[in-house]
């Protein structure tokens, strides 16, 4: 009988820890090359991006050398003296083309019975916006506000505000109302019946666009 100590003499599978060896360094072989890859490609990409980040700082030094050569090359008096011009022949424009029938049509839609017109004064704003000053007379504030209201659904006002408010002796308080006024085109904006139409007035009722008369329009 044959007896085998394996303290002494033990048995190894060399076959099969050679192959595990073999495959674990193809593997680590496998990991390094592509650890080297990846760096060299990222390196290039860097590179890339280094050159990109140095012509766009070279083609912005360039556009900001430009523009101060330009900026030094305007004369700023005549550069103002043509936006002054340029301003008025805007509000020449402006004021040829404004309609005072469209604007007053408005003021005969939406006038409350006690509440009449004494003046309108066109304006423009800074950014160019056209603005109306409105003096009115009223007897009552919830008149006043009735028509402020009237008037922003027209949708021809916006930004309806009172400036300012000033009672006489009568108990009639004057008001300073301002307003950004946008004509409608013509199909929108709205047509109060002509005076034809609705037969002529009683002297002692007046027409609000009578009203509106009677301060003068500036």
């Amino acid at each position: 009988m044959l007896r085998t100590n394996l303290s002494t003499r033990p048995f190894y599978n060399e076959r099969a820890v050679r192959a595990a060896l073999a495959a674990l360094a193809a593997l680590a072989i496998g990991l390094t090359l592509f650890n080297a890859y990846e760096i060299l490609w990222l390196q290039g990409q860097s590179r890339d991006a280094r050159q990109s980040i140095a012509q766009n700082e070279a083609k912005a030094r360039e556009l900001h050398d430009r523009a101060q050569v330009i900026r030094r090359s305007i004369d700023k008096e005549k550069l103002a003296a043509v936006q002054t011009a340029a301003h008025e022949a805007n509000a020449l424009i402006d004021r040829r083309t404004f309609s005072w029938t469209e604007l007053l049509n408005q003021f005969q839609a939406t006038l409350p019975p006690d509440v009449r017109i004494g003046g309108v004064t066109p304006q423009s704003d800074d950014e160019g916006r056209r603005l109306v000053q409105i003096s009115v007379f009223s007897k009552r504030i919830e008149d006043l506000e009735a028509f402020m209201d009237a008037l922003e659904k027209t949708g021809a006002f916006s930004g309806v505000l009172p400036r300012s408010e000033q009672p006489d002796d009568s108990g009639t308080m004057r008001s300073e109302l301002q307003a950004y006024y946008t004509p409608l085109p013509p199909r929108a904006a709205g047509k109060p019946p002509a005076a034809s139409e609705s037969g002529k007035a009683a002297p002692g009722n007046q027409s609000p666009a009578g009203k509106a008369g009677e301060g003068g329009v500036r």
